[in-house]
């Protein structure tokens, strides 16, 4: 597969989290309470980021690999600072306003806003090591993690197996202690109600009977890192294989370069993380709504980084997006860099 020497560097450094992390898979299931108490900081994390969302409380939520801070617009709160010292990689807040934070050697952890309740392979999670989190239009959480996908309804899990460059519904109740070769890097449910599983091998849409792998050009898509439904409906992936548009019929190539993760703002224009055409930096690239369905959408490059993750905007039309150095918030000007013992705002050239 295509990597840069950096990309591939910092991979081995993400992934052999859980061995140098210390796991807390025997944290109590209902009562691990966070610790707010002089724990409020001017600052956010200053380590790999892998993950942003807003709640709809207007809180930024950010998954590192410190823990995950809470930013209500003044300070951070590193909320899991005593429940677990697992480096976290995947949010979400589901219909029900609980949030879920996925992490690498401690499974998951629900968070109602009072306390935690941690969910492992014990619980019946296919693996610990828990990369992505969706919940579909039924309200099931599935997590994507390392050997497959679990799916979630709020009492036991439902097992799907990666087995080489298949993958099928696992119904002994296996579940993995050690780390397989292949994980689900995102889930997504299209508007026809197939589910996608971007996987480090094969990219599988099932029907909820049988897993077909999916295909560019006679061949399979691999090492898709993400993917996104978008306001008509169209499936965008990212990956190995650049940027792709799917509008249920024909897949369109955007971008041949290495795409890591994909974001529509409510006024319709896509954002993306990918590599820049030397292969050493990385951009996140603003692509405009009004040509974004045109053989050549019009893209501009906001940032450069060395490496940048998970992008997601907020109710004031910031976006935010991870780097491996923290977390940083664009306003339509300069970005705002939220690193270090104080809050910087400093603006970059």
């Amino acid at each position: 597969m295509r990597y840069t020497h950096v990309y591939a560097l910092l991979l081995a450094f993400v992934f052999c989290g859980r061995c140098m992390a210390q796991t807390q898979a025997d944290l109590p299931k209902d009562n691990g309470k966070p610790d707010d108490k002089n724990a409020s900081t001017t600052a956010g994390p200053n380590s790999i980021t892998r993950n942003i969302i807003q709640d709809r409380k207007g809180n930024i939520w950010i998954a590192s690999w410190e823990g995950v801070f809470r930013y209500d617009g003044r300070s951070f709160i590193n909320i899991t600072r005593k429940v677990s010292s697992a480096r976290f990689f995947s949010l979400l807040e589901d219909s029900k306003g609980n949030l879920w934070f996925g992490s690498i050697g401690s499974g998951v952890y629900r968070y109602d806003g009072k306390s935690f309740k941690n969910l492992t392979i014990k619980d019946g999670l296919l693996n610990n090591d828990v990369g992505s989190i969706y919940e579909d239009k039924k309200g099931n959480i599935w997590f994507g993690v390392f050997g497959g996908a679990s799916r979630y309804n709020g009492k036991s899990f439902r097992n799907y197996i990666i087995n080489g460059q298949a993958m099928n519904e696992d119904r002994t109740g296996k579940t993995f202690a050690d780390r397989p070769p292949y994980e689900v890097n995102a889930i997504i449910e299209d508007k026809a109600g197939m589910f996608w599983f971007a996987t480090r091998g094969n990219t599988f849409v099932y029907d909820g009977k049988t897993f077909t792998v999916a295909m560019h050009e006679n061949q399979p898509f691999q090492n898709v890192r993400t993917m996104m439904t978008d306001k008509k409906g169209n499936i965008w992936l990212g990956g190995n294989d650049g940027l792709w548009r799917y509008d249920g019929s024909t897949f369109t190539l955007l971008k041949p370069k290495f795409t890591g993760y994909i974001y529509q703002d409510k006024k319709g224009n896509i954002w993306t993380s990918s590599e820049k055409d030397n292969s050493r930096d990385w951009a996140v690239s603003r692509y405009d709504e009004k040509t974004l369905y045109t053989a050549k959408p019009t893209a501009a490059e906001i940032i450069t980084k060395p490496m940048t993750f998970g992008i997601t905007g907020d109710s004031k039309g910031n976006i935010w997006f991870g780097a491996v150095d923290g977390v940083y918030r664009y306003d339509g000007v300069g970005v705002s860099d939220f690193r270090g013992a104080g809050y910087l705002m400093k603006q970059w050239e």
